[in-house]
């Protein structure tokens, strides 16, 4: 069934439907697939980033992660709790790593994905900006004495 305002298609929703919907977004995006996400987002989707400018609309968002597609930037997820009530929120605890080229940065973050017809309207991510440094700096050292 299609929304005739958006031209979205769009089902039913339960909380097991909107965990999945957050689970396929954030696998896609560490399998470097980051095309497959677009079909997951609203058209009006936000992304909020602790300390950083929102982005807004999908097809600003999905410009943004195709730099996942290159072979010297990556991103990986360890979801540690998964949670929703309704079928339009899903609360995420997480680890993400992002890498730039031998640099690793491991962090903790705590996510909220607002969802809309069963799509991504807004992704909100919540962590602490001294501790993504911290795991910044690390990454630089280890990166220093790893060896090729």
């Amino acid at each position: 069934m299609g929304d005739p305002m958006t031209g979205i298609e769009t089902t039913p929703t339960t909380p097991d439907t909107a965990i999945t919907t957050v689970r396929e977004f954030l696998e896609a995006l560490a399998e470097g697939r980051p095309r497959d996400t677009r079909p997951l987002m609203d058209p009006d989707m936000s992304w909020h980033n602790t300390s950083l400018p929102t982005l807004r609309g999908a097809r600003r968002i999905s410009t943004i992660l195709a730099g996942l597609e290159k072979p010297s930037i990556g991103f990986d997820v360890v979801v540690h709790h998964i949670a929703a009530e309704s079928a339009d929120v899903v609360l995420t605890e997480r680890t993400d790593v992002l890498r730039f080229g031998r640099i690793e940065v491991v962090f903790p973050v705590c996510g909220t994905f607002e969802l809309r017809d069963g799509h991504i309207l807004a992704w909100r991510d919540h962590f602490d900006v001294l501790g993504f440094l911290g795991a910044a700096a690390l990454g630089l050292v280890r990166a220093a004495f790893r060896r090729s």
